[in-house]
């Protein structure tokens, strides 16, 4: 046979069971190879297990090495291996004597495709096994699903499921057991086994203690799969050997539960007695499949039995109610035929003519509810000694005129104010009691009678009665006469009441008459009142909207007007010239005040107010926003000229002078203008840059106006990036000293250092504070540096040595009451000398608030520390403070000292610093020139006998000091 013809006998026994297609394998490449003793094949492959293999007792555990890919073999084993895909396949000769190369070739070739044939057969019999056991499970769960929804008794479906899970796995022996986890009880649906003749009834319930130690509740309570003999299974989870009655020990056990969601409620479990390892975990995982199919089966089941149970109960619950429906639909027809005939007699009372009418449409709607042939109405008389039968109706033609109160049966229920129902014999008994007299003409057979109320009294009697033995009234009767006496009783009061109200009504309208008159003159005076409380309201309201003392529109107002302004301009941007707010603040407002006093700077202020509105016309809204401020909103007809041509023209109104308090003023005001741009989107917006433009006028010089533009927006916007910057390094504590050198001028020597400021910004770097100071002393931020800077400068004298530091402080510091014990509490922590600091003041902190100052200066001198006045020279009223600060020296301005080198002005210069000199000599204080950057500089102020001198001649700031 050629090896094509052996490779197409190796894949036809893909339809075989492997064990045959194997033993062919092993022939075919026998026949290959004639000459070998012994030919072993195999592979190793996930999805298709299999070996083929031959020869002496080696051959399996060589072949296994080769798979395994193990070095070693025995040199006379011809060996052939290599991997297809995820298969590793192996081939595998002992000859004693070698075949040709060439036929060696020829076999090796052949072996490969044999065993791939091979390898391709085993995937394809695995394949086929795979889809004939799914096969199997579909038609199952097909077959299931067919019970669930048959009409088949639940024994015999049970019986059934059986020989589907048969038909899939080995299971004779079965049983399907239910569990309640909450009563800890469990029941055996279906049981079947051939060996033991155990069991139960299903209705039967078994608790957890008379089934302990069984496999079947420790699967329960386990919840997980069981596989394997019985006596393995026990020992894991700890159960004895099984009990006498519980059943005998199989060889091979699987158990599943079943769940409904999470809780175990039951389980499938398959036994052998007479085979062992009969259940895979492919048979595991087949029958848990098939126990969730199982339990969705029995939970049908089970609602279809409890929905039956609930639909024969809702059934039966619907006759019964059916029943009394009827009855209650019976007695709600004669409900209505009661309400309907109250709602007649409600009615009667009020659409009567006449009382005879009324009591004649009562009788109807009695008669339509009970026997009323005979029937009467009797009323009692003003009196109340008599009766009168007001409307009477009798067959026997019985007739009833008033009379005085006797012992008729009328007069009984009058009497006791309760119902009377009597037959012939009850009213016999009463006659016999002597409660009432002997009958009429006609003796009565059945007699009804019902008490007439009027606000709680009984006023009268309606009655019927009825002369036949075989009609007699009852107690139904008296219950539908009693709601209709009501009824009446509710008529005779409401006609009283018409009545009542006839009477009042005439009455009513003499009063309205007169009350019309009393309203009509109230309303005269209402309307009066209301023209007065009108006009107050508008007072208000303009008061709201306008200024007090110069009657314009105030803040508020003209906000309103600019809202209306931004929107038109909004709204027709491109065709609307715009508009503008020029905002005026007066000049040296506060010295009117302050010398001719607030009363002339009122009348200041109105004549200013009139001059603005006479200058600007209709057009324009001219407001005084508070103090001496005052806003200007125009229209931009002739654009930027115009406005410009406007704020010139206001100036010049303000600028003419007026006597005020008998003085003639010249006043002049600082313009801002701010012109409307669509970024704009509030009054405020426009407000706030027109202010900010006032302010640059003022900077300018006063008695002038500035434009907005984007260069003082940008400086806004810097200014408050940087005052946020400056926030920043405050928490983080990016400021640091620097110290420069104070050397005495006649040997050199450094006697102490000035800690100048410096900012250490993260992105712009060492910042001087020429470039922060003013706005951190606007923002009120300077004083919480200047602490970091005490603080650091405290701990550098606590370091040692022996010169001195001073540091510069603001006037704002001697406004607070804390500054000298603050500082002093600095110096005592660190315990650092006092003696070795000295603060630099100015003359404005002399002169703001001289005794509070005297007393801080005086506190701190007492433990040590001087004072220093600097920039000395520069001011205009400190020299009469000097003896009476305790001053230590002053520091003569750089100013001063620039001058002393300088080709113009050094005579000045000169003098000055000569005067500073004297005047120091004689109050016995030392002086420091600041400033010093030539020689020349300092031989001078060393000749005029200047004892110190900074600057950067003797020594630039550093981050250290020298010592």
């Amino acid at each position: 046979m050629t090896p094509i013809r052996r490779l197409d006998a190796v894949a036809s026994a893909a339809g075989m069971r492997a064990p045959v297609a194997q033993d062919r394998l092993h022939a075919a490449l026998r026949e290959l190879l004639p000459e070998a003793d012994w030919i072993a094949a195999g592979w190793r492959c996930p999805d298709a297990p299999g070996m083929a293999e031959g020869g002496d007792g080696d051959a399996p555990g060589l072949l296994q090495r080769a798979l395994d890919d193990e070095a070693g073999l025995p040199p006379d084993v011809l060996v052939e291996s290599w991997d297809e895909g995820d298969a590793r396949l192996v081939v595998l000769a002992r000859c004693k004597t070698p075949p040709p190369a060439q036929r060696l070739q020829a076999w090796r070739v052949a072996a490969r495709s044999l065993v791939e044939s091979g390898l391709q057969a085993a995937r394809l019999q695995a394949r086929l096994q795979a889809l004939e056991q799914s096969r199997r499970l579909q038609k199952a769960l097909y077959e299931i699903a067919d019970l669930a929804g048959g009409e088949v008794e639940m024994q015999e479906m049970l019986a059934r499921l059986h020989g589907i899970i048969g038909s899939l796995m080995y299971a004779p022996s079965c049983y399907i057991v239910e569990y309640d986890d909450q009563r800890d009880t469990l029941r055996f649906l279906y049981f079947a086994d051939d060996r033991d003749p155990f069991l139960t009834q299903g209705t039967r319930e078994w608790s957890s203690d008379e089934m302990a130690g069984t496999l079947t509740l420790a699967l329960l309570r386990h919840g997980q799969a069981l596989r394997g003999p019985s006596r393995t299974i026990r020992q894991p989870l700890g159960l004895p050997l099984a009990k006498e009655g519980h059943g005998s020990e199989s060889l091979d056990w699987l158990g599943v539960p079943m769940r409904r969601g999470d809780r175990v409620c039951g389980a499938i479990v398959v036994q052998s007695y007479d085979r062992a390892d009969c259940y895979t975990e492919e048979d595991r995982a087949l029958l848990g499949f098939v126990a969730q199919h199982v339990q969705t089966t029995l939970d049908r089941r089970q609602a279809q039995a409890e929905l039956e149970r609930r639909v024969l109960e809702r059934t039966l619950d619907l006759e019964r109610a059916n029943r009394e429906l009827q009855d209650e639909v019976v007695e709600r027809q004669r409900a209505e035929r009661l309400q309907h005939a109250l709602y007649r007699i409600a009615e009667m009372a009020v659409s009567s003519e006449s009382p005879a009418q009324y009591y004649a449409k009562v009788h109807a709607a009695v008669a339509d509810l009970l026997y009323a042939r005979n029937f009467y109405i009797a009323l009692l008389g003003d009196d109340r000694r008599s009766i009168e039968f007001v409307y009477s109706v009798d067959e026997a033609g019985e007739e009833r005129p008033p009379r005085l109160l006797g012992k008729g049966l009328t007069e009984y229920v009058i009497r006791t104010g309760r119902t009377l129902l009597a037959h012939r014999g009850d009213i016999d008994a009463l006659i016999a009691d002597g409660e009432v007299h002997g009958p009429g003409k006609v003796r009565a057979s059945s007699w009804l009678g019902v008490p007439l109320r009027l606000d709680g009294e009984v006023v009268g009697v309606i009655a019927v009665q009825s002369y036949e033995p075989a009609i007699r009234f009852s107690r139904d009767d008296e219950r539908l006469l009693s709601f209709v006496a009501h009824n009446i009783g509710t008529g005779l009061g409401r006609q009283a009441a018409q009545e009542r109200l006839r009477l009042a009504h005439a009455d009513l309208e003499r009063r309205v008459g007169e009350r019309t008159g009393e309203l009509e003159r109230a309303n005269e005076q209402l309307l009066a009142q209301i023209g007065e409380r009108l006009r107050a309201e508008q007072r208000l309201t303009h008061q709201a909207l306008h200024d007090a003392l110069t009657g314009l529109p105030n803040r508020s107002c003209l906000l309103d007007s600019l809202a209306s302004a931004l929107e038109r301009a909004s709204d027709m941007a491109g065709d609307v010239p715009g508009f503008a707010v020029l905002f005026l603040d007066l000049d040296r407002f506060k010295v009117v005040n302050d010398s001719i006093g607030h009363a002339a700077g009122d009348d200041l202020l109105v004549a200013v107010a009139r001059r603005l509105v006479s200058a600007v016309g209709n057009d324009a809204v001219v407001a005084r926003l508070g103090g001496d401020e005052f806003a200007v909103l125009a229209s931009c007809k002739d654009g930027i000229d115009g406005v410009h041509e406007l704020a010139r023209h206001l100036l010049s109104v303000i600028g003419q002078p007026l006597w005020v308090a008998g003085r003639e003023l010249f006043p002049s005001a600082s313009m801002g203008i701010a012109l409307w741009h669509p970024r704009y989107r509030s009054g405020e917006e426009l407000l706030r840059d027109a202010d900010a433009a006032m302010y640059r006028a003022k900077n300018e010089g006063r008695d002038r106006f500035a434009v907005f533009d984007e260069a003082m927006r940008e400086q806004a916007v810097r200014s408050l990036d940087l005052e946020a910057d400056l926030r920043r390094a405050i928490q983080r504590r990016e400021f640091i000293p620097y110290y420069q050198p104070i050397v005495r001028l006649e040997d050199g020597v450094v006697a102490g250092h000035e800690a100048l400021l410096r900012w250490r910004h993260e992105k712009r770097g060492l910042l001087s504070p020429a470039a922060f100071i003013a706005l951190g002393e606007e923002s009120g931020l300077i004083e919480q540096v200047d602490w970091l800077l005490y603080e650091q400068v405290i701990e550098e004298l606590a370091r040692g040595g022996s010169d001195y530091i001073s540091v510069n402080v603001s006037p704002r510091h001697f406004r607070s009451p804390d500054f000298a014990r603050r500082l002093l509490g600095l110096l005592d922590d660190a315990g650092a000398d006092p003696a070795r600091l000295r603060l630099e003041i100015t003359e404005v902190a002399l002169m703001d608030d001289a005794p509070r100052t005297r007393r801080m200066l005086d506190r701190l001198r007492d433990r040590g520390v001087r004072a220093v006045l600097d920039d000395f020279g520069t001011g205009f009223s400190a020299l009469s403070y000097l003896h009476r600060f305790p001053i230590l020296g002053l520091k003569i301005d750089r100013s001063f000292v620039a001058g002393l080198d300088a080709e113009g002005g050094r005579e000045e210069s000169l003098a000055l610093v000569r005067a500073i000199l004297a005047l120091s000599r004689s109050l016995g204080m030392d002086t420091v020139g600041e400033g010093i950057e030539t020689e020349a500089q300092r031989d001078t102020l060393l000749q005029l006998g200047c004892s110190a001198g900074q600057g950067y001649l003797l020594g630039r700031p550093a981050s250290c000091r020298r010592r």
